[in-house]
């Protein structure tokens, strides 16, 4: 080496002396950090399999009612608790609605995901980022962030499991009609309630322009809800609040052309509700103006017209200014995908037992929207628990006995007697009026079973059933050690010993159709029925009382009062 290059490397080694420690130490992390950032680079899909102390590893997929549940109860002291989710926050789905019209904020309904589980001690890591395979033969789910965090900037990574949470939900159903997905609204997520606000707006500010026709200001404010279920039912009633309460007063010259329309395909709106609430609503609609279409099947949506069929009429082509599709909810493409490769192909969603367990593959439960609980038919185990009860095959037995036996039967098939609960079968229930004493023919009960097994239907897809599956499941996994050593299932029917867990039992705690004009329809458990401006008020402290926290409930009280005392905005934000 030369003697200026030797004085050169003598000057470099003096200044890293003279560099203060800390400096020293700051050029060493950055170096590092920028190399190990250029092999992540390096790799086209980064894979994440590490653990926390050799604890399992739970994913959860989705945040909504069913996995934010999850994630509330379950103690992640015990598992090292992954969550995947296109979106990084909760949100209070009932009141979508209420968001379209301003009656409610959207900040108001949502809730971070981050802040659930802030103040809660364990391993939690949460990605923004969407699943689109699974994979259950090798434990590891394929996702998609969106945002490049590679060298061909797709964002895709690869997660392992030791347990899988699929809580995904749905999408909207469209029933393969043309020109929904370009031309109407849906009403699944934030994003969807804030865009058919601005629409709203924009409709009224059309309208108002001085240069239209009659027919083409009729055009713009002729609002159609496809759909007579809960959500179409309550946006109609809001919007028409909205546009009587508040809009009337601002477009004065606008108000007597609006028209409200609701379509729906069956004979009544909100026929998953009791006929009295039906009634009451069809009715209130026609006395408020909003011209209500049963019997009618949409056919096309285009950019102009709504053409729909009825059986009397044939097609008929209606104009619109804007249109909102809420008529049930479909499978995803990646709960698709994943049913083909667990043998569920034919099926419309995922069908797990009574425990949420995915059929078709190990350590992978469903819940919510994207699953249901496979019911199985009293009729066929039927024979082996009245062998256990008639044990000297007398082919009788005392109402004692047998209600007894109606026991076992509820612990082990929860739909059986959720379905006696809420429904009034008379033929069954006469059986049971005899003293404990006299005998029953084991056959005629069975007849009784039978006609039970051909009414039981599955659960609905609401949040209140995906809510309690996932508290039913972060409870199961609380306790799986402990349930492993003592289990507190029913007796098994094929095979030795107990069933770890009770199965999933669904609670039913009401339902209800906010209807306009501060009325509300409420159906509660026990055949209770009432619609009115008292119901109204239950309707806001049941809702306020369900947000995920303190925050978001005073927001949402705030909201409402706010609204009391000074309308709705009407502003296109």
């Amino acid at each position: 080496m030369s003697s200026g290059g030797a004085s050169l490397v003598r000057r470099a080694v003096e200044a890293v002396r003279r560099t203060p420690r800390w400096q020293r130490r700051l050029v060493l992390l950055t170096v590092g950090a920028g190399t190990l950032s250029y092999a992540c680079q390096d790799n086209r899909v980064l894979q994440i399999s590490d653990g926390t102390g050799g604890k399992k590893k739970v994913v959860i997929l989705g945040t909504g009612w069913a996995g934010a549940s999850f994630l509330r109860n379950i103690d992640t002291s015990l598992y090292d608790v992954h969550v995947v989710s296109p979106r990084n926050y909760f949100m209070f789905t009932p009141l979508l609605p209420s968001v379209t019209c301003g009656t409610v904020e959207a900040r108001s309904i949502v809730e971070p995901i981050r802040n659930i589980v802030r103040k809660r001690g364990g391993a939690f890591r949460f990605w923004e980022a969407e699943c689109y395979k699974i994979d259950p033969t090798s434990k590891k789910i394929h996702c998609k962030s969106g945002d490049g965090t590679n060298a061909d900037a797709n964002g895709d990574f690869v997660v392992d499991y030791d347990y899988l949470v699929v809580t995904v939900g749905a999408r909207p159903n469209t029933f393969n009609t043309p020109g929904v997905v370009e031309n109407c609204h849906f009403l699944k997520e934030v994003e969807d309630a804030q865009k058919i606000r601005k629409s709203v707006m924009k409709c009224f500010e059309r309208a108002a322009l001085p240069n239209l026709t009659d027919e083409e200001r009729k055009k713009n404010v002729h609002f159609v809800v496809i759909g007579g279920g809960p959500t179409g039912v309550e946006f109609a009633a809001e919007l028409h609040d909205f546009v009587n309460e508040d809009l009337a007063k601002l477009y004065p010259d606008v108000k007597k052309y609006v028209n409200i329309s609701v379509i729906e395909a069956g004979d009544h709106i909100l026929t998953m509700f009791d006929k009295r609430i039906t009634h009451f609503a069809e009715d209130k609609f026609k006395r408020t103006g909003i011209d209500l279409k049963t019997n009618f099947k949409v056919v096309k949506v285009s950019d102009k017209t709504i053409t729909m069929s009825n059986p009397a009429t044939g097609e008929i082509a209606v104009p619109y200014g804007l249109a909102v599709w809420s008529t049930g909810i479909g499978t995803r493409p990646m709960i698709m995908d994943f049913m083909k490769q667990v043998g569920q192909a034919n099926r419309r969603v995922l069908a797990t037992d009574e425990w949420l367990r995915v059929q078709g593959c190990d350590n992978v439960y469903a819940l919510g929207d994207c699953a249901t609980i496979t019911q199985r038919k009293v009729m066929e185990d039927v024979d082996a628990i009245f062998r256990v009860a008639d044990k000297d095959n007398s082919g009788t037995l005392t109402v004692k006995k047998i209600k007894n036996v109606l026991g076992d039967i509820y612990q082990r098939y929860p739909q059986v007697e959720l379905y006696l609960k809420t429904n009034q079968m008379k033929g069954f229930n006469d059986l049971l009026k005899d003293k404990e004493s006299e005998e029953l023919n084991i056959e005629e009960f069975k007849k009784a079973l039978a006609q039970v097994d051909s009414q039981v239907k599955m659960l609905p897809a609401t949040a209140q059933v995906a809510a309690q599956e996932g508290a039913y499941l972060a409870d199961c996994f609380n306790r799986l050690n402990t349930c492993e050593e003592n289990p507190e299932g029913p007796l098994r029917i094929r095979g030795a010993g107990r069933h770890r867990f009770k199965p999933f039992r669904y609670r039913h705690l009401g339902q209800f159709a906010p209807l306009g004009g501060e009325q509300t329809a409420a159906q509660l458990p026990g055949d209770w029925v009432h619609v009115g401006h008292s119901t109204q008020w239950l309707w806001y402290s049941v809702y306020a009382s369900k947000q995920f926290s303190w925050r978001t409930g005073m927001l949402v009280v705030t909201d409402w009062g706010r609204r009391f005392l000074f309308g709705r905005d009407s502003s296109s934000l």
